[in-house]
């Protein structure tokens, strides 16, 4: 069981439901947000438009989430205007990767700190580390030293730690293929053993399900990579690969494919304590904003969204378990 202080089991309720579920919204994307605002514009809207477009899913999402995630760089106006029962995680890392340099080594936003992020408003601190357990040890143990110093700031500021997992492989770049699919479960339940090691003092591991559910028997189109009885198997062993609480990450799958994971994950056995969901609820809101503008992405989020996120809350209620169980203050 992980024992936190005081302070830091206040910070999880608030981002947390009354049952100890978290249902949280991710809209941390910068990079990414723009070049898929940019696809569906007519013109540069620039850095005003994806500062609006992250204020627009707060205010018409967040009435119906437990709490948002939010980027320092073009999240804090969103973050102003979440509803008031909705708590706030912030992150810490630098959007992308330097593609240039082996091993997608982490980085920092250099003019935050733990502690300014704590000043912001924030319940929580959220970091994504890309992860292969099987790359060189000089590079992982690279990555390890990094969250161990992490992991003492958030520590030394008492604010609960969210560590995000994404697994990938050195050897190959095309993570939504068949090969990749065989592998993934290896990668991401040792990964999830590695960073629940106490040493990292992460309080919630965010991570990806164990397997990619578009090479599932029965929820494949095409190519198998796992039986339905080997991926329950995985989404078993992946539960018990930690004793902290973890939630799950959408992946940008879709929003019926993920409930439909989610459900697969509980009847599997897995012990998820919820999910910080991201362009499962919102990617397509995307779309209407850039080209029609402002009130199109609004009435979108406020018909599509809203039903998007209200049909995961109704799969959380019957798939995720409370984090209360594993944690004591």
């Amino acid at each position: 069981m992980l024992t936190i202080t005081n302070e830091k089991m206040k910070a999880l309720k608030r981002l947390s439901d009354e049952n100890g579920i978290i249902g949280a919204l991710a809209i941390d994307q910068r990079g990414s947000l723009k070049k898929m605002i940019a696809v569906d514009s007519h013109q540069d809207i620039g850095d005003t438009g994806i500062i609006q477009f992250k204020k627009l899913v707060s205010e018409e999402l967040t009435p119906y989430a437990s709490a948002i995630l939010l980027d320092p760089e073009y999240g804090l106006p969103a973050a102003q205007v979440r509803d008031s029962d909705a708590g706030l995680l912030i992150a810490y890392e630098k959007t992308g990767y330097d593609a240039s340099e082996p091993g997608r080594l982490p980085d920092l936003l250099t003019e935050w700190s733990v502690k300014r992020i704590k000043e912001a408003g924030a319940d929580a601190v959220k970091f994504l580390l890309y992860y292969d357990y099987d790359e060189a040890s000089e590079i992982n143990e690279q990555k390890h030293i990094f969250i161990e110093r992490l992991g003492s700031e958030c520590t030394a500021e008492d604010i609960p730690f969210f560590l995000e997992l994404v697994s990938y492989d050195a050897t190959n770049e095309d993570v939504a293929s068949l090969d990749f699919a065989k592998v993934k479960p290896h990668k991401v339940i040792q990964m999830m053993r590695e960073f629940s090691k106490s040493r990292y003092q992460v309080d919630v591991l965010k991570v990806e399900v164990p397997v990619n559910m578009k090479f599932v028997e029965g929820y494949s189109e095409g190519e198998i990579a796992y039986t339905q009885a080997e991926a329950t198997a995985y989404f078993k062993e992946q539960s018990e690969a930690t004793e902290l609480p973890f939630i799950f990450l959408s992946a940008g799958v879709s929003a019926t494919l993920f409930q439909k994971t989610l459900t697969f994950a509980s009847q599997a056995g897995s012990d998820f304590n919820g999910v910080l969901c991201g362009r499962a609820t919102w990617k397509d809101g995307v779309a209407p904003f850039a080209k029609e503008g402002t009130m199109a992405g609004q009435q979108w989020l406020q018909t599509v969204g809203t039903q998007h996120i209200r049909e995961l809350n109704d799969v959380l209620k019957q798939t995720a378990k409370s984090w209360y169980s594993k944690v004591s203050g």
